[in-house]
């Protein structure tokens, strides 16, 4: 979910998974993931859409993937409005990554605020409805040669 450019359906589709659905707020980033996978493509599923808005099926998926979204929700409606939208399209006993900038992390990225997380800050967010069960820390290297830091948790639909 928001998947911006990233190459991360690439390898999920070469490992065999199906029922894969991608959603990003920007159709053109769609549109480059599309063109980048070629044929490949139509095995997915594409959402241009916000996230906090879009109707998506109920207890449609088994692992639910967000690197670096949840951190741009920095209002409190669209946070829950977030939480509730997992909570509704992933299976119970499904899973649920999310990585945000931890609390060395940046204060924005792209010139957008973010909310930065630890693992206790993520679990109040998510803690309603799962259950954390594994948190670690990633110092990522950006292609513009910066480092940031981010947080990793896993939760389990409860």
């Amino acid at each position: 979910m928001g998947a911006g450019e990233s190459t991360l359906v690439d390898d999920v589709l070469a490992c065999g998974y199906e029922n894969i659905t991608v959603l990003d707020i920007s159709q053109e980033a769609i549109n480059a993931n599309r063109k980048r996978l070629g044929a490949a493509s139509e095995r997915v599923s594409w959402l241009a859409a916000d996230i906090t808005r879009v109707g998506l099926d109920v207890s449609a998926y088994d692992v639910w993937h967000d690197r670096a979204v949840f951190h741009f929700l920095t209002a409190e409606n669209d946070r829950v409005a977030y939480v509730r939208q997992v909570a509704r399209a992933v299976r119970r006993g499904g899973h649920v990554i999310i990585s945000t900038f931890s609390p060395e992390g940046s204060m924005k990225c792209r010139g957008l605020d973010v909310v930065r997380y630890d693992a206790e800050s993520s679990d109040l967010e998510f803690g309603g409805h799962f259950q954390l069960l594994e948190s670690s820390e990633e110092l990522h290297h950006t292609p513009f040669g910066t480092v940031q830091k981010f947080l990793y948790c896993h939760f389990r639909l409860g």
